[in-house]
């Protein structure tokens, strides 16, 4: 894999661009767009930067952390506070955001999308307004494990860690994830199915794949 040195700022508004020319893959009028890594390489730093491309492109857009889609303490730890596989399977609500962001998203669908869910500091409904997405809207979801899912994005990018990197950036009381994101190189293989995937170990010198044909 050939990777090519850009900057941040390039790089949003590089990704901004081309996904301002995409159509739906679904014929619907809303495009999906996934920014996708473990916490350590901030995805929501790049998912903010090119939803403000896209805005100054004229462009609505809705950018969702999955942070506010994390099931309550009480399915999370059902197997204790630091089990990765845990962690892997069950501490994000799948299921809600297929109900809550994609559904409306759906061709024929309201665009009416429920930006978060779940506090986890106070382990208790966000209570958040839902948001309406026009039609010709973009929605940026950010966050790590997306991918796997069959969740319809039309444009993915991945922000690799390396191994040696990633346990670096990690904080200490999060060091316990580690094994998680081992397994989803294992089994989704995020690098090989992305549409895009950022070298991210340096947080000052990114380095991309460049843009891969779909499909």
């Amino acid at each position: 894999m050939r990777f090519e040195a850009i900057t941040w700022e390039r790089l949003a508004d590089v990704l901004a661009a081309h996904a301002d020319g995409l159509k739906p893959a679904d014929g619907g009028p809303w495009l999906k767009i996934a920014v996708d890594g473990a916490p350590a390489a901030r995805t929501g730093e790049l998912a903010g930067a090119v939803a403000q491309g896209l805005r100054l492109r004229g462009r609505a857009v809705l950018p969702v952390s999955t942070e506010g889609f994390l099931r309550p303490a009480s399915l999370r730890y059902e197997y204790g506070r630091r089990d990765p596989d845990s962690y892997y399977g069950s501490w994000f609500d799948t299921g809600a955001l297929w109900r809550e962001v994609f559904g409306p998203l759906e061709p024929g669908g309201s665009g009416r999308v429920l930006p978060d869910l779940w506090d986890p500091v106070t382990d208790r409904a966000t209570r958040s307004p839902y948001r309406h997405l026009p039609e010709g809207g973009v929605l940026v979801l950010h966050g790590p494990l997306l991918l796997g899912h069959w969740f319809p994005f039309d444009l993915s990018v991945h922000l690799r860690l390396s191994a040696g990197a990633l346990r670096r950036r990690t904080r200490e009381d999060e060091q316990w994830t580690l094994p998680a994101f081992a397994r989803y190189e294992d089994e989704v293989a995020p690098t090989g199915s992305a549409g895009a995937v950022v070298r991210a170990d340096d947080p000052h010198r990114p380095a991309w794949t460049g843009l891969r044909p779909a499909g």
